[in-house]
């Protein structure tokens, strides 16, 4: 006879501690070597965060074209690669009100088999898009004396993530 299936057994967690701009960048190169093509990833942190400066580091890992930047007037850029590895989709979705209505307009259904899509903002829009998804969490440190140190949870949800060591990400 087979458990019956929990969705808490499907998310793998890791929390970690980030000191600096550079070292949230250097997370997100470090994030990018466990992506791959169909990887979604939900970004989720106050304004100030550090959301865009790890996807910069995403983007630096995978060898896309072009600057990132904040995508928010925009919505979404595509960042091909440089190197023949996936693309990098990055949305923001702070300004879409509409839930999956507004990112079905996107089509980011059709970008994600080949791509690492990337949304800021997206928690109670996106999750529709994949049952396994990637949702770190960046929290500033309360109560520290230091503005730029970030507590960040990374959530992988789903059987693509079950097994993965996202704490080593962190080393």
């Amino acid at each position: 006879m087979e458990a019956p299936h929990s969705p808490a057994a499907d998310v793998t967690s890791a929390v970690l501690v980030v000191h600096s701009p550079d070292l949230m960048q250097e997370f997100g190169r470090r994030l990018a070597k466990v992506l791959r093509p169909g990887d979604l990833v939900m970004l989720s942190g106050e304004l100030g965060a550090g959301k865009t400066t790890l996807t910069r580091g995403l983007g630096e890992g995978l060898g896309v074209r072009g600057a990132v930047t904040s995508p928010t007037f925009v919505i979404a850029r595509v960042h091909p690669s440089l190197t023949g590895g996936p693309a990098l989709v990055h949305v923001d979705a702070y300004r879409l009100g509409g839930g999956l209505d507004e990112m079905e307009d996107l089509d980011l259904d059709v970008s994600l088999p080949d791509s690492v899509v990337v949304v800021e903002w997206g928690d109670g829009k996106v999750e529709g898009l994949s049952d396994d998804r990637l949702h770190v969490v960046i929290h500033r440190a309360v109560g520290d004396s230091d503005d730029e140190v970030r507590h960040v949870t990374v959530n992988g949800i789903g059987a693509r993530w079950a097994g993965e060591d996202l704490a080593a990400l962190g080393a």
